[in-house]
């Protein structure tokens, strides 16, 4: 598989929604109710929403790009924690919330998914983070063997809304280290 993975444009929200539809889906409790799904997907994972997710400043997206076409997508999100019971739990602050993290199904078990956690990882550590975190289903024993394999260890819980349904998620954590400084960038006092 060739492909690339760069920061997500305006260009790409039509696609990013395209394949959201089929990725959320996978990451949803098997007894999550289509109507649930939809919902959530009309209400957070629309082309408008990519649309506006693409014009925020504390927003990053970065997609895998195979051909032109979106195999994957990550979704950085670089701000003050507003949920009380992940703010009680999170030790590596300033920390970058990894709101979505998702590969097409054909690209599962091709390494695509550690590449994109790899970068977007990096992503955050050049932005200044000092940590990652993210909410990840319980129930969902594959995400949660990727993300501890990709370094994340679980710190607390949270709930997440799924349309009539309240889920509980873990959360979990990884500490970034310092980007290196080069030398011309030193100063000496």
């Amino acid at each position: 598989m060739t492909h690339t993975i760069r920061k997500a444009t305006a260009d790409d929200a039509g696609r990013l929604a395209g394949l959201a539809a089929v990725t959320f889906p996978l990451a949803c409790p098997p007894e999550s109710s289509r109507a649930d799904i939809a919902a959530h997907l009309a209400a957070t994972l629309s082309e408008a929403n990519f649309h506006s997710y693409l014009a925020d400043p504390d927003i990053t997206v970065l997609v895998i790009d195979s051909d032109g076409e979106l195999r994957g997508y990550s979704m950085l999100v670089d701000r003050p924690v507003r949920d009380p019971d992940v703010a009680a739990a999170l030790t590596a602050l300033p920390a970058t919330e990894l709101s979505k993290c998702y590969v097409h199904p054909d690209h599962h078990g091709l390494g695509a998914a550690a590449e994109l956690m790899h970068a977007s990882l990096g992503e955050a550590a050049a932005a200044g983070a000092r940590g990652m975190w993210l909410g990840v289903n319980s129930q969902n024993a594959k995400a949660i063997r990727f993300y501890e394999k990709s370094g994340f260890r679980k710190v607390g819980t949270k709930s997440f809304t799924l349309g009539s349904t309240v889920e509980h998620d873990f959360v979990m954590e990884q500490a970034l280290p310092r980007p290196q400084r080069s030398p011309e960038a030193r100063t000496d006092t």
